[in-house]
């Protein structure tokens, strides 16, 4: 099949930064908008999707009409949601971040989970040029799906807000890509 242009964009700063905010619904700031409008202006995209939530989808409406996709969403960090990572237990924690699946957050959702709507998700996209407007945790589990990365490996991608990562994807039965570009 003939590939086509992925681009997944980590939405702006939130007015709450730091925090492990996975369904926690925090507003984004004026610039962090402004920042994601910015990647996006030149990409030439046919659909605009998003996360349902609002730090995601103000950038994306802003950039233009938008399919609200909740399955974009970041890890449900559960009783960790909405705290800043030295108000968790430590090695909780630890054991988190080394094996999401073993150990997820109390009440929270572990990673084959976020792995597996997002792979309904991008199974759910036209083959058009696409911007995804949402998580790190969500991107995070795009590459797993579509560039092969272990899970460990993924932690070494430093994705700040703003982030754009632009991907040349084959659909198919078992979509692949490569990346082409990474945009601090």
């Amino acid at each position: 099949m003939t590939p086509f242009a992925l681009h997944l964009l980590r939405h702006g700063a939130p007015v709450l930064p730091g925090r492990l905010m996975g369904r926690t619904d925090c507003a984004p700031t004026p610039d962090g908008i402004a920042a994601c409008v910015a990647q996006a202006a030149d990409l030439g995209v046919e659909r605009v999707v998003s996360s349902d939530l609002q730090r995601a989808r103000a950038a994306a409406e802003a950039i233009g009409p938008t399919t609200i996709d909740p399955r974009w969403r970041e890890l449900d960090f559960g009783d960790w949601d909405g705290l800043a990572p030295d108000q968790v237990d430590s090695n909780a924690l630890v054991r988190f971040w080394e094996d999401p699946d073993a150990s997820p957050p109390p009440e929270g959702e572990c990673w084959s989970s976020l792995v597996a709507r997002v792979s309904d998700a991008i199974d759910a996209l036209a083959p058009v040029p696409t911007l995804v407007v949402s998580h790190g945790g969500a991107m995070r589990a795009a590459l797993h799906l579509l560039c092969g990365f272990e899970q460990r490996r993924l932690w070494a991608f430093d994705l700040p807000y703003g982030v754009l990562v632009s991907l040349r994807v084959w659909p198919g039965d078992k979509p692949s890509a490569q990346i082409v570009g990474i945009y601090p």
